[in-house]
This record gives C-alpha cells, structure tokens and sequence, in this order.
C-alpha cells in the first residue's frame, strides 16, 4: 500500500513539474527557442527593426520576454553611416515592435560632438525612415542604410587618441577658413 502512496505521489510531482516548467515563466532558453533563430539580429527583425543597428561582432546577447535586451561586442568600435556610430562594448535596452527605448551604449556623432542615442524608432515601415533620439534632437536616416549589420572599427586608446586628434585639426581648419574668409 505504502508503495502504491508513493508511486502516485512520485507521478504527481513529476506532472506537476512539467506543468509549471511549461506555463507562465518560460526559461530562458525556452524564451530563445521560440524565436527563429537565436540571434540578435534575427530578433530586431522580427520587432520590424533593421539588422543594421547593430554591428557585426557580437559576442553574446541576452534577451528577455520583457523586451529587455543587452548586447554583448568583443570591444568597442565604430561604424560610419551618414553619421558615425560608436557601439560601446556592453549595449542594453527595451526592444517593442518598431522601437528600442531605454537604450545605452549607442552614441552618434554630429557636428563633431557625441551624443547617447537613448531611443530609436520606425514610425512607418513603408516610409523608409528610421529615427534615432539623442535627447534635444530627433534625427532621421534612410531605412536601408542599416539593412546589414555594419563593419565596425575597433576603438582602442590608440584609436581614440587618433580620432580626437583628427577632430581637432579638422575644426581647427574650419574655424581657420571662417576666420580668413570674414
């Protein structure tokens, strides 16, 4: 008798596993596996967002039911668009259909300052403009400059040192010429 009890209660708990396990709270894994492919590009895609506003080289990414996501690049880098983009290492945010808020580790350049991009959004796919929000300024881009994730230039010390110093000459130049020209 005692070893029927127990047969009963070993096949309860183990449905009641598999139940639970099953419902509400997928895991992790679970989560990635309900998605095509697991791979961050293949996730901006599937929320109507371009591969291209991520670059190539990611290591590893994390992404949540929530729509939390953090983006993990073997080091930091820049690419070049119209304007250029600077991919820190770490990058997170909140991916919904057509926009990702919340988000660190994208910076634009523009007029030879930096600015965080914080949100970037497609107001209508058949427009073909996307926008990128660095706070006071919203600006737009051409959907099809980010079609594919782009090369991105690693950015060491030794490059940013470069960066900067070519930055300098070149408003140095142009302060020079608005000088020369008055």
């Amino acid at each position: 008798m005692l070893a029927v009890l127990y047969v009963l209660l070993l096949s309860s708990l183990q449905s009641l596993a598999s139940s639970s396990s099953s419902s509400s709270s997928p895991t992790y894994a679970s989560r990635l596996s309900s998605l095509p492919s697991s791979s961050i590009y293949d996730v901006l895609k599937t929320h109507g967002l371009p591969m291209g506003l991520l670059p190539k080289g990611v290591k590893e990414f994390r992404f949540l039911e929530s729509g939390q996501f953090e983006v993990h690049l073997n080091q930091a880098c820049n690419a070049k668009f119209e304007n250029e983009l600077h991919y820190d290492q770490n990058i997170s945010g909140m991916i919904s259909y057509g926009q990702i808020g919340a988000l660190s580790g994208i910076s634009a350049q523009d007029l030879f300052l930096w600015f965080p991009v914080r949100e970037i959004h497609v107001d209508v796919p058949s427009s073909g403009i996307i926008y990128f929000d660095v706070g006071v300024v919203s600006k737009q881009f051409s959907l099809s400059l980010f079609e594919t994730p782009p090369d991105c230039m690693a950015v060491s010390s030794d490059n940013l040192k470069e960066l900067v110093s070519e930055m300098v000459s070149e408003i140095k130049s142009e302060v020079l010429e608005d000088w020369i020209d008055q």
